[in-house]
């Protein structure tokens, strides 16, 4: 049988694209990126010029005139993410969409409602890559009751540097360019729905450790958003969860998770290794995790397969990443106006 061919056009090829996205789409037959629009015709050029793309565009516009392109490829800032995936869905093109979806929950349900309107597109957001390896297992305790009932999570994705007080403002730190976007909470927040489900109502307490910093032109900016935060959940299944992320926690001992259940316990440690006991047992000990249970880096790989065969985006369709918005959003709320927030479920 043939393999449907399949023209890819990428607008934004900042590092991850170039990384992760171009050398996925090369490796899959049939898959040719045909085209890329970046921030400048030069940066274009240079990345066309590195990837051997044929075609490059002075802006995203005219890439999303190319009548000969299937699907596109979105890298830029999280600002400009619904505009353009509204637009290519409209211009009957498929959609993979970097992370983060967008920049408010307003924008990531305009994107969710147009790919309904447009149900043979696909549409994909790139999902949280920091939990694959364990993902599967995590799901799999937590299914066969390993934890009984789940009483309370911890997430902590601590930096382990101190605070840097004269670094240059950071696109992620721009609320113009990263919205209601905060770190990589929402990142961890994906992968932990993963496991066990959703948020519906969240309080949180947020800082700014440096509330003013250069751009790269010399000019200032007013920094709000938090470089650290702790956030209390209340999960759809009844349990708690306390969620810190920080860039600011110097010599911290790094990222781990805690789930914690009326008959079990399970530790995600910074090294992703992961280790459980059950009630009557002296301690933890370390549950294996058989490489061919670990899911690795397919993400271009299973677009494609959905635009050829129509398989059902499962990593990370647009209903997850609206969802992930509302809860990031929600934890700028609460921490402004010292309420809880409830987040639609």
């Amino acid at each position: 049988m043939a393999v449907e061919s399949v023209r890819i056009g990428l607008i934004g090829a900042g590092r991850n694209t170039r990384e992760r996205h171009i050398p996925g789409f090369q490796g899959v037959t049939g898959v040719e990126i045909a085209a890329v629009a970046n921030r400048s015709r030069q940066s274009g050029q240079q990345v066309a010029d590195a990837f051997n793309i044929p075609t490059v565009y002075d802006n995203w516009q005219d890439l999303l005139d190319d009548e000969t392109l299937d699907a596109i490829c979105i890298g830029t800032w999280p600002y400009m993410h619904s505009t353009l995936a509204i637009a290519a869905l409209e211009q009957g093109k498929h959609v993979l969409c970097e992370a983060r979806m967008a920049t408010t929950a307003n924008e990531a349900q305009a994107m969710l409602e147009v790919s309904r309107a447009h149900p043979s597109q696909v549409a994909q957001i790139v999902p949280s890559p920091t939990t694959f390896k364990v993902d599967k297992l995590l799901q799999r305790l937590v299914h066969e009751g390993f934890l009984g009932n789940l009483l309370s999570v911890d997430v902590e994705v601590l930096g382990q540097d101190f605070v840097d007080t004269t670094s240059p403002l950071h696109w992620r730190q721009n609320r113009y360019l990263s919205g209601f976007n905060i770190m990589s909470m929402g990142i961890w927040y994906e992968a932990m729905i993963r496991w066990i489900g959703p948020a519906e109502k969240v309080m949180a307490m947020t800082k700014v450790t440096v509330p003013n910093r250069q751009d790269y032109d010399g000019s200032w900016h007013t920094v709000t958003i938090p470089d650290h935060i702790d956030i209390l959940s209340i999960l759809a299944n009844g349990a708690q969860a306390h969620m810190r992320v920080s860039a600011v926690t110097g010599l911290s001992p790094g990222n781990e998770v805690w789930l914690y259940g009326t008959e079990g316990t399970i530790h995600l440690d910074q090294r992703m290794n992961v280790f459980g006991g059950k009630r009557g047992d002296s301690g933890l000990i370390e549950i294996p995790n058989p490489s061919q249970d670990q899911y690795s880096w397919h993400v271009e790989e299973e677009f494609i397969d959905s635009i050829r065969e129509g398989t059902p985006v499962a990593r990370t369709p647009f209903d997850v990443g609206v969802h992930y918005m509302e809860f990031s959003e929600a934890v700028t709320r609460s921490a402004q106006t010292g309420q809880a927030i409830s987040i639609p479920i």
